[in-house]
């Protein structure tokens, strides 16, 4: 009985905010009829924040400062009283006193203002008995009236729906959100940066194209309406940045959406950011080189330190990152000896063995089998980071066989905590080989989505025939990063507004 005392329903809650919501447009209309519409402000001139307050307090104290920012608390006490103004940096206490405001204007504070208000206070800093760093205000404004009430302190916002839908709500009332979304500006900073250093060169690319080309993703899409043609959001940057190599460019990247009309999980959303790059005169292997040291980097940068935390297992960025064949890691994980296998009945005997399906015909080779038993035993144990080097042909249309393999590729794919973070290739720039890989590739592509628009990129294996120097590529998933340097179990919590199916 106790509980229901104190706890609302959620109808009772909904009630509590409507008339909580009432009394504050009551407030406003008062406001407006004295001549003191706060939406009529234009600018606020402010000369410091609440972190540079604390962190220059013996320079500042007993100077005049301006801030701004949210109303988050008030604890009224007669004729002076205290709140917590919030800003971008944090929080500040600030001292309000009747006999330094003036009489009308600190019962306007006590009468009219709401937690949520936007603020504006002039005043002097100081340190109170208790010594918290406050500023004691000689002048305070309202600069935006809030007409929704903020969710109960102690209840905060809690509902995950809500948190997603109303990110705005959820950056106001939780201060570590805040810090979530910093830090991925910085990790993409740091992206640029590292690059920049290496000479790369950021571009821009089409993420509306006329193509549904024949990779396995499907495409969002769309229609032009002027030119009468159906289009399709990007799946990738690759074919365009590779043109670009072509065309002189040597080291291109670009940080960019991309869009998948797939399934959503804790890795995945139909919109997310990523980071291709392109260099030209190296291969794989120096791409391996790379990446390593660029999230050596970046998490020494953002985090302070090469060992992190995730999810409550430690990774140590700046250890040597392991790596093995896939051929080294089924054989290590579960004993399967690709090299052992005399012909694709063997190998998909062995699958049968181990309790992995796969199909019969073609699309159950040597190779369908190896990423089959890699997928099924090998994927979740790779907890600290490793690249997982030389994959079959079958499931790399773009990447360059290996020459004494070639049942195999020049590609990687490294793994962190049993999850991909990135995909990367010794390009493929034989001209006849890359477009024999995408008429089957998208032969393959109508026959499992009949209907589909599927198409050869004739305009890339063009490029192709002008002449692809050796280029190594690589593409990186920038949300899963964020997900990686924040410990965010899903991305949803570092994409500031993920897919959601809206509300009926």
């Amino acid at each position: 009985m106790e509980e229901n005392n104190i706890q609302l329903t959620e109808q009772e809650e909904e009630e509590r905010l409507a008339e909580q919501a009432k009394i504050r447009r009551e407030k406003l209309a008062k406001l407006v009829s004295e001549g003191k519409n706060p939406y009529e402000k234009v600018k606020y001139d402010f000369t410091a924040n609440s972190s540079s307050i604390k962190e220059n307090f013996e320079k500042l104290e007993g100077k005049e400062v301006s801030v701004a920012g949210r109303l988050m608390s008030r604890r009224i006490m007669g004729k002076a009283s205290f709140s917590h103004l919030s800003d971008r940096d944090g929080q500040i206490q600030i001292y309000v006193k009747r006999d330094d405001v003036g009489e009308e204007d600190y019962m306007s504070y006590k009468k009219d203002y709401d937690i949520g208000d936007i603020i504006g206070v002039k005043g002097f800093v100081f340190k109170t008995q208790t010594g918290e760093i406050s500023v004691h205000c000689t002048h305070i404004e309202m600069l935006s009236k809030s007409l929704r009430p903020l969710p109960e302190k102690q209840h905060g916002l809690t509902n995950i729906d809500l948190k997603y839908r109303q990110r705005d709500l959820d950056l106001i009332v939780n201060p570590e959100v805040r810090t979530t979304f910093i830090k991925r500006s910085q990790i993409i900073r740091e992206i640029r940066s590292y690059l920049d250093g290496m000479g790369y060169l950021e571009v821009d690319t089409p993420i509306l194209t006329t193509l549904e080309i024949g990779a396995a993703a499907r495409p969002f899409k769309t229609h032009h309406n002027s030119l009468d043609i159906d289009m399709y959001l990007r799946i990738e940057t690759e074919l365009f940045l590779k043109r670009l190599i072509v065309g002189g460019l040597e080291r291109v990247y670009e940080v960019g959406r991309i869009f998948r009309n797939e399934g959503m999980d804790a890795f995945h959303n139909p919109e997310f950011t990523t980071v291709e790059m392109y260099q030209a005169y190296t291969d794989y292997k120096g791409m391996m080189d790379l990446i390593e040291n660029m999230y050596r980097t970046i998490t020494l940068n953002v985090c302070g330190s090469a060992k992190i935390t995730y999810q409550g297992t430690e990774i140590d960025m700046g250890a040597p990152w392991a790596r093995l064949t896939m051929k080294e890691a089924v054989k290590k994980y579960c004993g399967a000896d690709y090299d052992g296998w005399a012909d694709d009945a063997a190998a998909r005997s062995v699958a049968k063995e181990l309790g992995v399906e796969v199909e019969e015909g073609e699309h159950a080779t040597k190779g369908h089998v190896l990423i089959a038993l890699f997928d099924k035993f090998v994927e979740d144990n790779l907890v600290q980071p490793t690249i997982i080097y030389d994959y079959p042909v079958e499931n790399s249309p773009l990447a360059k066989r290996k020459p004494q393999e070639p049942a195999f590729t020049e590609r990687f794919e490294y793994f962190i905590c049993g999850h991909e973070f990135g995909n990367a290739f010794s390009e493929l720039n034989d001209p006849i080989d890359q477009k024999e890989r995408f008429v089957k590739q998208v032969k393959e592509k109508r026959a499992q989505e009949p209907g589909c628009n599927a198409q050869v990129d004739e305009d890339f294996v063009a490029a192709l025939e002008f002449g692809l120097p050796p280029t190594g590529g690589l593409g990186m998933g920038v949300d899963r990063l964020v997900m990686l340097l924040t410990d965010s179990p899903t991305i949803r919590d570092v994409i500031l507004f993920p897919t959601m199916k809206p509300r009926k």
